[in-house]
């Protein structure tokens, strides 16, 4: 039973929220876990994982319009690549987020999906999912 994965992503804009809950759930159907909990991890210093309302593409609008207001592109930052802004967006969204898992699926509330979120793009990205069974043996 595999309850590590790798995934590889390309984005293609500079900022975006990629919907990954399609591939989590792909994931743990996959593990054939039943009870316990999953990680998803960002292995990036300007992208991140959110969990956050998948119902309405707006939401994901408001927030990158938003955090570009609070952290402009162009701004006073001293990093010489010039992408401060996209290190301090992702370190706000976090690197990982984790969901439990009950009776094979996720435990997550109806509005919500896991994101991957890109302040630096567009790349080629890799995202990890870390499943944990509750199952000891």
């Amino acid at each position: 039973m595999n309850n590590l994965f790798e995934y590889s992503l390309k984005t293609y804009k500079n900022e975006e929220f990629l919907d990954i809950t399609d591939l989590v759930r792909k994931s743990l159907k996959e593990s054939k876990v039943q009870s316990g909990t999953l990680t998803v991890f960002c292995p990036h210093t300007t992208a991140g994982i959110t969990i956050n309302e998948n119902a309405d593409p707006d939401v994901v609008s408001d927030i990158i319009q938003t955090l570009d207001k609070v952290f402009p592109i162009s701004w006073n930052y001293k990093h010489a690549e010039g992408n401060s802004h996209a290190h301090i967006k992702a370190s706000l969204m976090g690197s990982s987020c984790t969901v439990i898992i009950e009776n094979g699926k996720l435990k997550l509330g109806t509005w919500q999906g896991i994101y991957f979120t890109e302040f630096d793009g567009p790349r080629n990205r890799k995202v990890y999912v870390k499943l944990t069974s509750d199952n000891i043996k």
